[in-house]
């Protein structure tokens, strides 16, 4: 599986083509459904450009994407530098499970966040499946002692911006060998290649998009998001 995340928390003009508005993010997302990619994750926004997890922004961006491409798995975030008080984030998260058309499919979960458990509980109770992000050897072992949460469908491996790339994508995969969920193994900014030709090799999914990387790998600017997709896939 190849996923689209299409913005992430990267600012508002960081890159040209960086999708803020639903209609922006609907547009992308049509564009690497055309490619066959049919898994994408949003940051929803407000009307300043601002990350949130409130209801009326969150059911915005994503009816409007899922108007744009019927039957795309449609993800979003559960960021804790969004709303930092746990309590907060959850009942945010709870009350995405009356947003009807633009309920997400699927949430991601940072598991070295405080509250992490606790959200991912809001959304089994939302009937939202959960992407668990593991960005640390450490948060992998968290998430051994404290056991999958009901609604774990998919955990993610994400190597950091700063570390050695496949050196610490080998170490992420063997600290997460007693999951028996898939693993999506992707990296961030200078990692994002390294580590997507490793998912590649290893034959595990990955992701790429404007939230990972604003390179090509050959280090131009990339035009945007289909272009960053059509690349990963000749990669395969």
């Amino acid at each position: 599986m190849l996923q689209a995340c299409l913005n992430g928390a990267r600012a508002a003009g960081s890159h040209p083509a960086l999708p803020i508005t639903p209609q922006q993010l609907a547009a992308d997302a049509a564009a690497v459904a055309e490619l066959g990619v049919l898994a994408l994750h949003i940051h929803p926004r407000d009307a300043a450009g601002l990350q949130v997890l409130a209801g009326p922004e969150v059911a915005t961006a994503v009816s409007v994407v899922r108007a744009a491409v019927p039957g795309a798995e449609i993800g979003v975030t559960t960021a804790a530098w969004i709303a930092p008080d746990p309590m907060r984030r959850a009942e945010l998260v709870a009350g995405w499970s009356c947003l009807a058309a633009g309920r997400p499919d699927i949430a991601s979960v940072n598991v070295h966040e405080a509250g992490w458990y606790e959200v991912c509980e809001s959304l089994h109770t939302a009937g939202i499946a959960v992407e668990l992000g593991v960005f640390h050897c450490a948060a992998a072992q968290e998430l051994r002692q404290r056991g999958l949460p009901p609604a774990a469908v998919r955990v993610l491996a994400e190597v950091q911006p700063d570390a050695a790339a496949l050196d610490e994508a080998h170490a992420l995969l063997q600290a997460l060998d007693w999951v028996d969920l898939p693993v999506l193994l992707h990296g961030e900014d200078a990692t994002a290649w390294p580590v997507l030709a490793a998912a590649r090799r290893l034959g595990l999914a990955t992701r790429i998009g404007l939230e990972d990387t604003l390179l090509l790998p050959d280090g131009r600017p990339a035009p945007g998001n289909a272009t960053l997709v059509a690349t990963a896939q000749r990669m395969s």
